[in-house]
């Protein structure tokens, strides 16, 4: 499969109000958004849209908020609600879909947890979950709901060498039952959000897990695969190698935490990529076409593949995560060649314009384009279609 695979064609009957066939009618169609995810960390919200803002939404069209424990409620009983409603309704009312991260993970967690007992964390971590999903239902639907599962429960990466009470958890319980916690609490309140399980190890500790949680009944919805390449491009034989291993599974594929660097690569003797701290981490002119290169690659080959339904870019600026170079834009906000060319991609090859067409005899209007959303536009009156390979070949539209 290849990128031009997700187009589709669909015959679509317009009619009016009444059910009447729009006949010989003029009409405007144009895309609003793809069926498949390209995503994003979210851009700051503000009272005015910025440079940086506009350039998020001109190529984005799904964000990823974060919801760490440790900085959402960082004292107990004291969630910023306001602040995350804030950014996710800024991104809503945009158009955006949104994606909470993470609902429980054992780093950015919440201090003060670690000094209770085990049984108290339990049924803290429990509300946890049901609070967030239930106080954003209908506004963040989609959720990471386990974080980096495969090594929590070995997890020794903090300060005083005791573990923390997350990972002190899932070793109690195990990784399985912690996944099963999670989206049993994530779904218990009735609403019906998307759940996926995120990692970096993609070996086969992950594939066993995914395994062993499918084997024993846990519904998730779909798997997260992590792509930092601060050590170079991972290549186009190893993305499809680690699709085919995941794909065995008939879950969509989200590749969830994307980054390419237009600088310097982190050495690769180098295991955490936390240990990596320099004085200066510029991007370079040379590191820069390197990434531009590589982001069309990466994007090509992952979009190319049936299974993946979703990409997300970690980070659309420099000095975000690790403060390495490898966002879309620099430092000052101005756009490097990866932008440029991630954007042709999503907004160019893999888009469809604004183009003008005119019904049959009978109302109806063939559509061709890439899966998505579509607005169809006879006069003054509107009507939204969702074109995808789902799609019957024969659809009515109701146009009013």
């Amino acid at each position: 499969m290849t990128a031009s695979a997700r187009r589709v064609t669909a015959t679509v009957t317009l009619t009016d109000d009444d059910g009447r066939p729009l006949a010989r009618r003029d009409v405007t169609v144009r895309q609003r958004r793809h069926a498949f995810e390209f995503g994003c960390v979210g851009t700051h919200p503000g009272e005015t849209d910025t440079h940086v803002q506009r350039a998020w939404l001109d190529v984005f069209d799904t964000a990823t908020l974060p919801v760490y424990w440790g900085r959402y409620e960082p004292v107990r009983g004291e969630p910023r609600r306001a602040e995350l409603e804030q950014a996710a309704r800024w991104h809503a009312d945009r158009g955006v879909r949104l994606k909470g991260h993470p609902l429980v993970w054992h780093t950015v967690k919440a201090p003060w947890l670690d000094t209770l007992p085990l049984s108290e964390v339990e049924q803290l971590l429990r509300a946890r979950i049901r609070r967030e999903v239930t106080d954003f239902a209908g506004l963040i639907d989609v959720w990471d709901v386990v974080n980096e599962a495969v090594i929590m429960p070995r997890f020794t990466n903090e300060p005083d060498g005791v573990p923390n009470a997350i990972t002190r958890l899932c070793a109690e319980i195990g990784r399985v039952e912690l996944v099963r916690l999670a989206v049993e609490e994530a779904r218990a309140a009735g609403t019906s959000p998307r759940l996926l399980i995120n990692d970096f190890d993609l070996g086969p500790e992950y594939e066993q897990l995914v395994e062993d949680l499918l084997a024993a009944g846990v519904e998730i919805d779909a798997i997260g695969l992590q792509s930092h390449m601060h050590k170079g491009f991972h290549g186009e034989e190893r993305l499809l190698e680690v699709c085919e291993r995941f794909a065995r599974f008939g879950l969509p594929l989200h590749w969830t935490e994307t980054t390419l660097l237009s600088g310097e690569h982190v050495p690769r003797e180098i295991e955490d990529l936390n240990d990596h701290v320099v004085d200066d981490w510029p991007s370079t002119p040379e590191g820069e076409e390197r990434q531009a290169e590589e982001i069309v690659r990466h994007y090509t080959t992952l979009v190319g593949h049936p299974a993946v339904h979703s990409i997300t870019y970690w980070g659309i600026e420099d000095g975000g995560w690790l403060d390495a170079p490898s966002g879309l834009l620099r430092r000052d906000g101005s756009p490097k060649p990866a932008y440029d060319a991630l954007r042709g991609l999503v907004r160019g090859e893999w888009w469809v314009d604004e183009r003008a067409d005119r019904t049959d005899e009978e109302g109806r209007l063939e559509v061709e384009g890439f899966a998505g959303t579509y607005e169809v536009r006879v006069g003054t009156a509107t009507a939204e279609l969702e074109l995808g390979p789902d799609q019957e070949s024969h659809a009515a539209l109701r146009v009013g």
